[in-house]
């Protein structure tokens, strides 16, 4: 079918009812055919963010537009969808590195992962760990070689050996209430 993201999958993983399913509803939110970020966050209602949420949005936004042009067209859409709904374990941890990997160099550092993780928090409320205990907590779990950034083979490798870490990150970067709003359709503010 289509590599996307690590995102290999078959024919099978999304039947040709839900493409349809999924066009239909990518078609009335977007009749143009082409997602902008500024539709992204709409279709999401995502307005008044923090500048670290906003910053978070937009790198989503940025990896999903596998083609970099702007915009997320069907295809770029349902690959992400199948990935969410699909995607086995490391082909989600490919995605999670290159989203926290900001600048693109093929390496996470602290600040990287810092950025990701506070956007998130603001975003989920999540409060149990500050965003600096969370980094400290993975650099020293998995930096093996300890020179302050993580390869995406010292990233998956070490998620896949900690049951808890990997757990962590599964929760904290799931983009399955992405999905459920995409699903019901656009949620309206009061």
């Amino acid at each position: 079918m289509f590599d996307a993201m690590g995102a290999a999958g078959s024919a099978d993983d999304i039947n040709a009812m839900e493409i349809h399913h999924w066009y239909t509803k990518f078609m009335k939110e977007c009749p143009s055919g082409q997602l902008c970020l500024h539709e992204f966050k709409h279709v999401l209602d995502l307005h008044g963010l923090t500048p670290e949420a906003n910053s978070y949005v937009e790198q989503v936004f940025y990896t999903f537009d596998m083609n970099k042009d702007g915009f997320i067209d069907f295809l770029e859409f349902i690959a992400a969808i199948n990935l969410v709904i699909r995607g086995k374990i490391d082909q989600k941890l490919k995605w999670y590195f290159k989203l926290y990997d900001a600048d693109g160099n093929g390496c996470i550092d602290k600040k990287e992962l810092l950025s990701i993780f506070a956007a998130i928090q603001a975003i989920n409320g999540q409060t149990n760990m500050s965003a600096e205990e969370f980094t400290n907590m993975i650099f020293q779990k998995i930096d093996v070689n300890n020179d302050g950034e993580l390869t995406l083979e010292e990233f998956i490798s070490g998620v896949e050996r900690d049951k808890s870490l990997m757990e962590m990150i599964t929760k904290s970067f799931d983009l399955s209430n992405v999905l459920k709003v995409i699903q019901n359709g656009r949620r309206h503010s009061v």
